[in-house]
């Protein structure tokens, strides 16, 4: 079985190419969905988080407190290195023992959605890579409208993600999600060629 990663730069619109496969009947492994529930349910991780957060990462009612992370590491690149360093390796696992069950399940491939596929080297758990793109004007105006930032927010979150010039030559297919090239056409291309490469096609 083929396991795919579909990545893009926040605004992309990768979970709406994601939501076209999903229809299409393919399996979908939400990275960052799983890292949040992971958080509160992985034991390892959640000693591995007061380790290195002390209590206080953890509400009262024992959940994450995601805004106490991003204000911790905002500023420390060498936090955020220790954090990646815990945190990837079992949501690697996590996706691991997934595709292992959808597998049991008889798909022709399967697909990990991840907005740093390439900057946590999760790339290296796929065997393939779709890449969706968008200007930066489109994908600004998108997470504007869509989260009600300012441009200021949209910068800040854009410098934690690679640019896609940085990664676009390392996937097999690219998706244009701009308003001009048919989007749903596209998906519906790259899920034939897959279940071609998956031996299904």
């Amino acid at each position: 079985m083929l396991s795919v990663g579909v990545t893009g730069n926040i605004g992309s619109g990768k979970s709406t190419v994601c939501a076209i496969f999903r229809w299409l009947g393919v399996p979908i492994y939400e990275a960052d969905v799983a890292a949040k529930s992971l958080y509160n349910t992985h034991a390892g991780l959640r000693q591995a988080m007061v380790a290195l957060f002390g209590d206080g990462v953890y509400t009262p009612e024992g959940v994450i407190d995601a805004s106490f992370v991003r204000e911790r590491v905002f500023d420390d690149a060498h936090l955020m290195e220790r954090l990646n360093a815990v945190v990837h390796p079992i949501v690697f696992e996590d996706f691991a023992q997934w595709v292992r069950d959808r597998e049991r399940e008889g798909h022709a491939y399967v697909i990990k959605e991840a907005a740093i596929l390439f900057e946590s080297g999760a790339d290296a758990t796929v065997d393939r890579v779709v890449g969706v793109m968008a200007s930066p004007e489109i994908r600004l105006r998108r997470v504007m409208d869509r989260d009600g930032v300012d441009e200021a927010a949209f910068a800040r979150r854009v410098q934690a993600q690679w640019p896609q010039e940085r990664w676009q030559d390392r996937c097999d297919f690219l998706i244009y999600n701009d308003g001009e090239a048919l989007l749903i056409e596209q998906v519906m291309t790259t899920h034939r060629r897959l279940l071609t490469l998956s031996g299904r096609g």
